[in-house]
This record gives structure tokens, sequence and C-alpha cells, in this order.
């Protein structure tokens, strides 16, 4: 393993992951070949608790929600507890067949929520019931008292990297983005990490997406004198954003979000050279995607990640009665930790443009609840 405390961890938190029959066929059959390694489970004892799942099953999107299904029966596979068993339903990927799939789910008896996809369908599905939700969209603003969201949120990626730019020195920040929905969370976000951290208000450029003339930001925003700038754009924004700064003069420390993780260009665009930016823990996706591929024989879609965890924690949530709040365990991304009204804490890795490469690990993911997690 290349971080040998990540073993001890998953040795010290609480487990997630578990296994139940499934309450109907699923579309394509489990793998075998993980069963065979693992003794039998033993039968139920005590009632059984039942989970919906939410995905789209049809559609376009019916691939995505077919390995997201995967995920989840790996996840019931894991622990093996019989107890618990999945309810799949088709949200048809849309907000109105998600919150039918919801209510269907809940009149069957389901006590917890893995899914919908969407922040659309997230909000209908938290205004059709209150059980608890595990959604897999990255929209914070959707995470409520019964509501938690398991993407990748900016605010998530904002604290992380904003604390390693710290740790390199930098107190003042700038931002450079577009001016849509992730550009504004992402200014939200870093205004908040500053003020929290006592550090100066960031200074905020946000673009017009109809006039995307991002070089003629770029004047105003060093006038401030940041010592790191965030550049919440990929591929070529933000090539053309670090050009920019480069050509104004030393530029200060340069940030990303994680959309850079899989955004092999940046790579060949020198301004970008030792730029920073969050991602989930290496380790712990690696150790997902093998798992996946020895079961279903194919690599796992990014989301499949966040539906192992749903599931995991919708299964203890049945099985507990409630939701594990202030549990820190290690998902598919890496750790996490949940709080009260909705908050999701999430260990994330910084990791560092390199020239003509694959980014460096800079630092590896910490526990959540801690600075920058």
């Amino acid at each position: 393993m290349r971080f040998p405390w990540l073993a001890a961890l998953a040795a010290l938190l609480l487990p997630l992951i578990g296994c139940a029959p499934q309450e109907r066929p699923p579309p394509r059959p489990f793998a075998t070949a993980p069963a065979q390694r693992l003794p039998p489970a033993p039968p139920p004892e005590g009632p059984m608790r039942r989970v919906g799942l939410l995905l789209p099953l049809s559609g376009g999107n019916a691939p995505l929600g077919q390995a997201m299904l995967n995920a989840a029966q790996l996840a019931l596979f894991d622990q093996g507890d019989r107890r618990v068993a999945f309810l799949p339903r088709d949200t048809r990927g849309t907000p109105d067949g998600a919150a039918e799939a919801a209510r269907a789910a809940a009149a069957e008896g389901a006590v917890a929520l893995a899914g919908p996809l969407t922040l659309g369908e997230t909000a209908a599905v938290a205004r059709s019931t209150g059980l608890p939700i595990f959604a897999l969209t990255s929209d914070e603003a959707q995470a409520a008292g019964h509501v938690w969201v398991l993407g990748l949120t900016p605010t998530q990626q904002v604290r992380r990297v904003m604390a390693a730019a710290g740790d390199h020195g930098a107190r003042r920040f700038g931002l450079l983005a577009p001016d849509d929905a992730f550009g504004q969370r992402l200014a939200a976000a870093m205004r908040a990490a500053a003020a929290q951290a006592g550090w100066p208000a960031p200074a905020v450029q946000l673009v017009p997406a109809r006039a995307p003339d991002v070089a003629a930001a770029v004047p105003g925003l060093l006038a401030q004198r940041p010592d790191a700038v965030l550049i919440g754009y990929s591929g070529a924004g933000a090539r053309a954003a670090a050009q920019a700064i480069a050509a104004a003069g030393p530029p200060p420390l340069l940030l990303g979000t994680s959309l850079w993780a899989g955004d092999a260009s940046l790579a060949a665009e020198p301004a970008l050279a030792g730029a920073l930016f969050p991602g989930p823990d290496p380790a712990g996706r690696e150790r997902f995607d093998n798992h996946y591929a020895a079961a279903f024989e194919e690599r796992p879609p990014r989301l499949a990640g966040p539906a192992y965890d749903a599931a995991a924690l919708a299964a203890r949530t049945a099985r507990e009665g409630a939701p594990p709040i202030g549990a820190a365990f290690l998902g598919a991304d890496g750790p996490i930790r949940l709080g009260e009204g909705g908050v999701v804490r999430r260990g994330l890795a910084v990791f560092a443009v390199r020239p003509g490469g694959e980014p460096a690990l800079v630092e590896p993911a910490p526990l959540p609840g801690g600075a920058g997690s």
C-alpha cells in the first residue's frame, strides 16, 4: 500500500459496507468470484430492514445507473449483513420519476434511501419523504436535516486546497471563475474559509459566460496582490487563465479544483506547472476500482464511488435505526464523516500539476473534521 497509515485507519474506523439479498433480481448478475473467497453469510437474525436505491435504470443514464447498482451490490456484499435488503427503483432520470421511486420504496418498507443522482431529483425526493437520504449530487444546497450530499462539493474542494496553500504561506487569496452556479459557490466557500481562518477576504473575479474574456479579468484580480489564485476553470479555460496570470508578472501560487484530476491537457501548459488542486484519495480509489473490476470485470465510472458510499451509509442507517452522525469511515474516494443537518466532511488529497506527466501527490487525504477537510 502506498500509504501505510491507511491500513491502520481502515482498522480503526467504523465499518460501513454491508451485504444482503436483493428483494428482486438485479438487471445484471453479480460476479461469483468474490463469493468464493469469503465464508457464507450467516442466516438473517431479527427483522429485515429495507433500503431504497433511487437510480436512473432507464433512459440516457441507464448505463451509469447500472454501474451504480453494481457498486451498491458490492457495498452490501462486503459486510455480509443479511438483515438488510435493497429495493432498486428507477428514477427515469427525472424529478417526478425520482419522487415516485422514493414513494414506492417507502410504501414497501424502506427506512433509508441511497440516491438519487441529480440536484433536481434530490430536491423532489426530499419534498416527498422525510426518510434519511444519501444523495449522489454535488450540489451542497440540497443538504438539509435529512439529506446528506455525497458528491464532491465546491466547499470541500475550496477548504482543502486553501488549507494546502496556507501551509505554503498563502494568506491573501483570489478567485478567477465563471459567473455561474459553480463559480458563485466557489466564491462563497472561499469567503467563508478565509473568514474562519482569520485571513483577508478573497479577491473575486467572476467572468460573465456571455463574454468569457478570462484575460481581461486578470489585471483587476492581480492588483489586489493575492498570494494564491484559484482558477475555477478546467481545460482551455484553465490554460488561458494561467497564461494570462503568468504574462502579468511573477505569478502567485495557482490553485485548481477537482475537475483538473481527469484533465491530462493541463500537464502540457508550462504556466500551470506546480499548481495545486484537490481530489479523491488515490489509494482508496484504487482499492475500490480494483474491487469493482474483480467483481464485474470492468472499471467503474467515477460516480460509482459515491453510489457505493451512499449504499453503505443507507444500509448502516437501516441497521442501526439512525444515520451514523459523527462516525468517520473509509469510503470509495477516501475518508468521510457525517455531521448534523446534512453536513458531510470529506478528506481529500492534494496534487500538483507536473509538466508532461501525471499529477504528483503532494498531501494524502486527512481524517475529516480537521483543518482543510
